[in-house]
């Protein structure tokens, strides 16, 4: 069987990223520095609903579980850090995760918008207190200060499911909880070169910040250490509702700046679909949050900086295949297929990928 040098990306990414037990997201190749394969774009508006099982739109690492309460991932040990990241990448767009955070002093949850060039935008919940919510943000990768995190009150994060939205287009980043606005961020408002604004993937998990092996100031930042025999500690996401203000088939670099105005789409147009996004629908605007001016907090996303274990990876959808609105990836014609004849014949090219070089 014959199969492309993109149709080999996507499926040995999963086969990849299935078998790594740490969690850390990092940047495999840096299009600032490097020439780099091009991002897979959405391009289009997914409602992918966890309590059905796993999407192959995301793929998983640490083993996070399925059920009712949607993709659970639980922190037993030193080294747990069960994460999904999604396969395809959005150039602006608006993100909405409904998750119920998990316990535990020095546990943290993460849900985390990255780019290949270490743009980030973060919501982290801190196991020691169910009473808050952290939002954050990095450019290129730059840590040589912590001042753009801020801490907003909220009710109790870890009984029941809350909804969490990112709103992000090029002028500005709205982070609300559950229909409340608790902090804009605009473009012009941003420290130099900090401003997020080039594609990013969807990922999300639980680790330990709070282990001993981490850096002091990550401990203490997540409120650790982690006494692991209180476990385990345990994340759920029922659903995330993911559109991209853009649209196309993938995007890539036109240059070394790292600014949105550099970023191609192929077939499609950046920000062509920002005029049909849903308006962004707020109940109420949050009172002044506590902001990290002192506190150490790691960029990198899930699990803290410096162990470069989960990489973020570039992969197109193969000829002949879609995206559906529940976020799987099937073949074009699947409409007339059985869906579980449609999961083993991506189930079996995963496995006959798996086997071959990551990289064509």
């Amino acid at each position: 069987m014959m199969l492309s040098s993109r149709w080999r990306c996507i499926v040995a990414a999963a086969a990849l990223l299935s078998c790594q037990t740490a969690a850390q997201t990092y940047t495999s190749c840096n299009p600032l520095t490097s020439t780099c394969s091009a991002d897979t774009a959405l391009g289009m508006a997914i409602d992918v609903d966890f309590t059905k099982g796993a999407v192959n739109s995301f793929t998983s690492s640490g083993n996070p579980t399925y059920g009712s309460d949607g993709a659970t991932f639980t922190v037993r040990q030193s080294g747990d850090a069960p994460q999904l990241t999604s396969v395809f990448y959005i150039m602006f767009g608006r993100v909405e995760i409904n998750l119920k955070a998990a316990p535990g002093a020095g546990i943290v949850s993460s849900f985390v918008l990255q780019s290949d060039d270490l743009d980030e935008i973060d919501w982290e919940w801190l196991g020691a207190d169910s009473t808050e919510v952290q939002s954050n943000y990095f450019g290129k990768g730059i840590t040589s200060s912590y001042n753009r995190g801020q801490f907003h009150e909220m009710g109790n994060n870890q009984n029941g499911f809350v909804t969490y939205v990112i709103d992000w287009t090029s002028d500005r980043v709205i982070w609300t909880v559950d229909g409340t606005t608790v902090r804009t961020l605009q473009a012009s408002e941003a420290e130099s070169g900090q401003y997020p604004q080039t594609p990013m993937q969807v990922k999300f998990g639980a680790w330990s910040g709070g282990d001993p092996s981490n850096a002091q100031g990550t401990i203490q930042w997540a409120r650790g250490p982690t006494d692991y025999s209180k476990g385990p500690f345990s994340m759920s996401v029922k659903s995330v509702k993911v559109t991209d203000y853009s649209t196309g088939h993938s995007y890539t670099y036109g240059d070394t700046s790292g600014s949105w105005q550099s970023i191609r789409s192929d077939g499609g147009k950046v920000n062509g679909n920002l005029g049909n996004a849903d308006t962004l629908t707020t109940t109420a605007v949050a009172s002044a949050s506590t902001s990290t001016s002192s506190a150490s907090v790691p960029a990198g996303g899930i699990g803290g900086s410096g162990d470069q274990s989960s990489s973020s990876s570039s992969s197109n959808l193969p000829e002949g295949w879609v995206m559906t609105s529940e976020g799987k990836i099937v073949p074009s014609s699947s409409a007339s297929l059985h869906p579980i004849y449609t999961l083993f014949i991506f189930t079996l090219l995963a496995t006959i990928a798996g086997t071959r070089r990551f990289w064509p």
